[in-house]
């Protein structure tokens, strides 16, 4: 039984599986069903997955592009990893399910696929390295002048506002009322 741990550090990872299943049963097992039921999380033997991570598609739908091209273009890894695998990929037909790490929310957890699925490989997204180097321009070198910070809010300048105001505001409205009386 093929064992594969999830930690919840995980990123970047994409787990690649055949499905063998006739095609009017696929859309069954691969979606979420009623009362939470969903074959796919059960046979990944996954306790979380997010449905929005996780692709099915019969290999065909690809036409010339096929699983390898879909692999490197469409999901970004890298065309050196794709080619370890190349011939297996390349006889490779029917429906498949890719599962995105992100479909794991974070959550450790230990998969134990088993049938219908059958694991094909795990793949990792190509990153470019990061790099530091100089900005080109000469308008980004040298130092920087500190910024200049806005006068903090004291709030007992607020509240000697709000007191002198107070009474100035009582005798405007005095003033509006016992006008308008008279």
């Amino acid at each position: 039984m093929t064992r594969m741990e999830v930690t919840s550090t995980e990123r970047g990872l994409i787990r690649l599986f055949a499905l063998d299943l006739p095609p009017e049963e696929i859309a069954a097992f691969a979606a979420p069903g009623p009362q939470g039921r969903w074959p796919l999380r059960d046979s990944l033997g996954a306790s979380d997955l997010d449905q929005d991570h996780v692709e099915w598609f019969d290999i065909a739908d690809l036409e010339e592009l096929g699983l390898g091209g879909y692999m490197t273009e469409g999901l970004g890894i890298a065309a050196d990893e794709i080619a370890r695998d190349g011939a297996r990929l390349a006889n490779l037909s029917g429906p498949v399910v890719i599962v995105f790490s992100a479909a794991f929310a974070g959550i450790a957890q230990t998969l134990t696929p088993r049938a219908p699925l059958r694991w094909i490989g795990t793949y990792r997204e190509d990153s470019a390295p990061v790099r530091f180097q100089p900005l080109p321009d000469a308008s980004a070198r040298g130092n920087l002048a500190p910024a200049r910070s806005a006068p903090a809010n004291n709030p007992h300048l607020t509240l000697l506002w709000a007191i002198l105001a107070l009474p100035v505001l009582a005798l405007v409205i005095f003033a509006a009322i016992y006008g308008v009386t008279r």
